[in-house]
């Protein structure tokens, strides 16, 4: 079992979920984090099942994720 990090984000109509350090477009939605969380997972496997796991073959790996707010 492969750990990899997830962005969840809510919005006003449910929540959006996507994988860091996953070469190609892999993306989850729900009407609950928990529903866009399980949905993103299985996208995950989907993907790796199709195209194997070369498609974390990401350098370098992403070791940490952090949401930042700026005004521009």
């Amino acid at each position: 079992m492969k750990q990899i990090k997830i962005i969840v984000e809510k919005h006003p109509d449910g929540y959006v979920a996507y994988p860091l350090g996953i070469k190609g477009v892999v993306v989850g939605q729900g009407d609950t984090y928990e529903e866009a969380l399980s949905d993103i997972k299985s996208a995950i496997r989907f993907h790796f099942e199709t195209f194997g796991e070369d498609v974390l073959e990401i350098d370098p790996p992403i070791l940490e994720a952090f949401v930042a707010e700026a005004g521009v």
